[in-house]
């Protein structure tokens, strides 16, 4: 019976299913042009059984589809009922809830085995081109720019605060599918939506993810998620953000920076200090050799000003052309953005170029920085192609206060969790792990000068609070990384594929901890189609009389 037509190909089910859940009573037949037959045809087909690998030689980490090529097919009726969807979630077929794979031997194709039950990655290939069914799934991810929707069954457990769902180290949300819009348009949707009724489609797999591929455009039940916005700071506090704005160029249209200047000054209330990741050159993406930003901060305090915020100065230093990696000709960078109105002002002490490498001095047992703004380490390996952290001097009402912008090497060519290969591999953590270590020796400087130095080290870390690359900043009680401090249904900074997960970090030196902190993800981006960022700010609030 054929189910569901494509471009290429078609869907067939066997209406008379065997009574073993292991198996898939569906397969997808490649026509290679437009198919002669439509859905409720019933079919007799002939044809080569191929395993098709999505992606072909930059998919190798996919696993197959299987599929029916060169094929015969001859209709025997029209307009037949279609086979029943199998339903997935409470009242049918219930996915693993915290399995992806079993596997340890690493392909899973060679490992043998097979175990729907408990393995995820196994459950949902049992119902691989089947006609499958949510009811009233709940939306864990936005709709993205391709039009994917990433959702879960209800009753899935883990949950965020807002109705996404928790990346953890043992738990990578098997459960999850994402919904697409192959056959039929998806609505936008948001985190804390509900897909309402029965949203039902062809189950298929690519780009290292496992898609419902719906019939039927889902009717989605808003969930009524607003931006957040953070508390202003008490007199005597020093507020500190991190916010990454997603490659910020002067040619992105003012809507961007007029809204990137709204969240700082009403959702963040005007941060005394701001650190900035992916600000890109005045030329944007295009190679030209240009490196230098002062016109994307121009726009960008600009637009600050005129929704009603302060002046805020800024300090950065231009990266070599093209060695930072990012976008090709962004020449993304970190940038302190300061006001001084309430405090805080900048300790300049010139002279250091993009390749310089910043040092601690012992001023009688005060630390001091010998270049700020400064880079660490700048011709360490570990920064090969990468952000280089930058180091700022600042004084609040008189004290030192040390701050250590990051961006740390990103996730591109880590293996998928629904990939071929199980676990999968993380190749990109040894470069953050080489780049955490770097900074925890250069903050170690500082404290070994004095034990109570005010260190404030924060940014796009890439990486998770339970990460390796945490524990090495951390390890010793040196820092305090203060997502960790929060409660599990607020750890997320970034949803990726669905899963919510901290990427972005503040953390802090011992004797700023031992004070009366406030800390405060700020969930305003990540959770939404629209974005400002891909990414979430996040603040903190330190009692510094």
């Amino acid at each position: 019976m054929v189910t569901a037509v494509g471009p290429s190909g078609y869907w067939f089910q066997d209406p008379q299913p065997d009574a073993d859940p292991a198996t898939s009573e569906a397969l997808y037949v490649y026509t290679a042009s437009a198919p002669g037959v439509a859905v409720g045809d019933s079919v007799q087909v002939g044809g080569t059984v191929s395993e098709y690998r999505p992606g072909g030689t930059g998919g190798t980490t996919n696993l197959t589809v299987t599929e029916l090529t060169a094929p015969t097919t001859t209709v025997l009726a029209h307009n037949a009922a279609l086979p029943a969807a199998t339903l997935v979630g409470a009242g049918g077929r219930v996915p693993p809830a915290a399995v992806i794979s079993g596997v340890t031997t690493g392909d899973v194709e060679t490992a043998g085995g097979f175990q729907p039950a408990t393995d995820g990655l196994d459950f949902w290939e049992s119902l691989e081109g089947m006609r499958v069914q949510l009811n009233n799934a709940a939306v864990v991810g936005p709709r993205t720019s391709v039009g994917e929707i990433p959702v879960v069954p209800q009753g899935s457990t883990t949950r965020t605060a807002r109705g996404g769902i928790l990346l953890q180290a043992a738990d990578g949300n098997p459960e999850r599918v994402l919904l697409d819009d192959v056959l039929a348009p998806t609505p936008s949707a948001n985190v804390g939506d509900t897909l309402s009724g029965a949203a039902v489609g062809v189950l298929d797999y690519s780009f290292g993810n496992f898609k419902l591929l719906v019939t039927a455009t889902p009717t989605v039940l808003p969930g009524g998620l607003a931006p957040e916005t953070t508390a202003a700071p008490a007199a005597g506090e020093l507020s500190t953000a991190t916010f990454n704005v997603e490659n910020l160029a002067p040619g992105d249209p003012q809507a961007k920076f007029d809204g990137l200047a709204a969240a700082v000054v009403t959702n963040l209330r005007s941060p005394d200090l701001v650190a900035l990741e992916e600000i890109q050159d005045n030329s944007g993406a295009t190679d030209n050799g240009v490196v230098a930003a002062d016109q994307t901060l121009a726009k960008l305090t600009a637009a600050i000003t005129a929704a009603g915020g302060p002046a805020y100065s800024y300090r950065q230093l231009n990266p070599v052309n093209d060695q930072d990696g990012g976008q090709p000709g962004g020449n993304i960078r970190q940038v302190f953005l300061y006001r001084t109105d309430r405090g805080l002002s900048f300790t300049d002490r010139p002279g250091a170029g993009s390749t310089t490498a910043d040092s601690v001095v012992n001023n009688g047992g005060v630390p001091a920085l010998a270049y700020s703004p400064g880079r660490i380490d700048p011709t360490n390996p570990a920064f090969n192609a990468s952000r280089k952290p930058l180091a700022g001097e600042f004084r609040w009402n008189g004290r030192p206060v040390f701050v250590i912008a990051n961006h740390f090497n990103s996730k591109g060519g880590d293996q998928p969790l629904f990939g071929r290969y199980q676990p999968p591999a993380r190749p990109s953590e040894t470069q953050r792990h080489a780049q955490a270590t770097a900074v925890r020796t250069f903050t170690d400087q500082i404290l070994a000068v004095d034990p109570n130095a005010a260190v404030i080290v924060l940014g796009d870390l890439n990486d998770f609070e339970f990460s390796q690359t945490a524990d090495l900043l951390t390890a010793g009680g040196s820092l305090v990384d203060l997502p960790r401090t929060l409660p599990l249904a607020e750890r997320y900074t970034y949803v990726y594929e669905g899963n919510s997960q901290v990427l972005d970090h503040i953390l802090i030196s011992p004797a700023l901890a031992a004070r009366a902190y406030s800390y405060d993800i700020v969930h305003l981006n990540s959770e939404f189609a629209t974005q400002l960022s891909d990414h979430d700010p996040q603040i903190v609030r330190i009692p510094l009389p």
